[in-house]
């Protein structure tokens, strides 16, 4: 299986948190299972951290590379696609990050493990 993983996500299972679903931490720990980090969500961790809005990250966004590597998870690059895609979703949601992982996962045809309630009004196929 192919899953693109939220910023909460991926946070949650670098730190173990028990806010990970069982169904989402049982789909990235399948040995099979090729879990997608979009530079977007490493976009997203370092500009929350420095603004002070993230501080419960404490080391990550600075190793955030090593993190990644560790959990031997695969980095999915922002493409010009990417970007057109998330510039051209419609609707009211605002945020950037969120616009962008929906975008992705819609080209790469990519399950989102997410809790966040907007991605199926886009279309995405959510696990949670």
């Amino acid at each position: 299986m192919r899953l693109l993983l939220d910023t909460h996500a991926l946070l949650w299972w670098l730190f173990d948190d028990p806010r990970l679903s069982s169904i989402a931490r049982q789909a990235i720990a399948e040995p099979t299972a090729q879990v997608f980090v979009s530079s977007a969500s490493a976009w997203e961790i370092v500009t929350k951290h420095r603004l002070g809005k993230l501080p419960e990250a404490g080391d990550v966004p600075e190793g955030l590379t090593a993190h990644i590597r560790e959990a031997r998870f695969t980095a999915l690059p922002v493409s010009v696609e990417h970007a057109v895609g998330a510039g051209r979703l419609p609707g009211p949601h605002k945020d950037p990050f969120d616009r962008m992982l929906i975008a992705q996962a819609a080209i790469e045809k990519l399950p989102v493990v997410t809790n966040d309630p907007i991605f199926p009004d886009y279309g995405a196929r959510v696990i949670w």
